[in-house]
């Protein structure tokens, strides 16, 4: 089993450059900000989850790779590796989703992560992918408010179609932790909508409109290769959440993932919550991993 992650420095000059030239639309902080995190992500990965062969980092550009990074153990992908030329740069997560299938050499069974999830206590593989079925929680919902589920309820109504399954005014969403993905059915359903998945990649920002790598995970759901079964996870906005709270999650964790969601943010208020969050996972990961120099 390999994992994938992607991740954006928003402070890199080079990405910043890119995306005044490409874009119109403001540079959201609270998508782009970067927490310093990423070296206790892959620490968790080693640490909690043994099981994981090899880790993938897809990045824009080769300036966006950590310093820290050592690059023979962590396999850096670029954004031109893996998506049609035609639709670079991109700054969307979507396009970039849903191309992670075509990562060379990646592994039949992986899980992918958002830079802002991490494992905080020991998994199994089992926890993931089980008699060749994935696992992950999911949740039906009726409403589409806002721009993040109707591009949820977009792939669930696209995976429906590409299985000639009859239109449902309800919708699936997965359980927000790291996605556990048969490369093979992404290749198949990538293949049977591709022209769909055009039409997100054409996107250099994030629309209504879009698509998510949920495609994926509802086609597997829909066609009996998921399993609806909840990894116990914590989701904190730091919006809504203190310092000391914080730190607990991290320290005294509930479940096997954690997952800080960003929000807009004082700069004040960010740099309290950075610190604090920075602190502990020092305190809980102080070895470096193998993927450190």
């Amino acid at each position: 089993m390999d994992a994938v992650i992607t991740y954006v420095d928003g402070n890199d000059p080079v990405w910043k450059q890119d995306y005044e030239k490409y874009t119109n639309v403001p540079v959201m902080q609270k998508r782009f900000r970067d927490w310093g995190t990423l070296k206790y992500l892959l620490r968790g990965i080693e640490v909690n989850m043994p099981f994981v062969r090899n880790v993938y980092l897809v990045v824009s550009h080769p300036s966006q790779v950590p310093e820290w990074a050592d690059q023979e153990q962590l396999n850096i992908v670029l954004h031109k590796d893996i998506i049609p030329e035609e639709f670079l740069p991109t700054f969307n997560c979507n396009p970039i989703e849903m191309h992670l299938h075509r990562i060379p050499g990646l592994d039949e069974e992986y899980l992918y992560f958002n830079d802002d999830m991490y494992p905080v206590a020991e998994s199994r593989a089992e926890d993931f992918f089980r008699d060749g079925k994935a696992l992950i929680g999911y949740y039906r919902h009726y409403l589409a408010s806002g721009m993040y589920k109707k591009i949820c309820r977009n792939s669930d109504r696209l995976a429906r179609k590409a299985l000639g399954m009859k239109p449902s005014c309800a919708f699936a969403r997965p359980q927000h932790i790291c996605s556990p993905m048969f490369r093979s059915e992404c290749e198949l359903v990538y293949s049977l909508v591709e022209d769909e998945v055009r039409k997100t990649s054409a996107c250099r920002t994030r629309t209504e409109e879009n698509l998510n790598q949920y495609l994926f995970l509802d086609y597997q759901y829909y066609k009996g290769r998921l399993l609806p079964q909840v990894v116990t996870n914590k989701h904190i906005s730091v919006a809504l959440t203190s310092t000391a709270k914080l730190k607990k999650a991290i320290l005294e964790p509930k479940g096997k993932m954690l997952c800080v969601n960003d929000v807009h943010l004082s700069e004040k208020r960010y740099e309290s919550l950075r610190s604090a969050m920075l602190e502990a996972f020092e305190q809980k990961f102080p070895q470096k991993s193998r993927f450190e120099k």
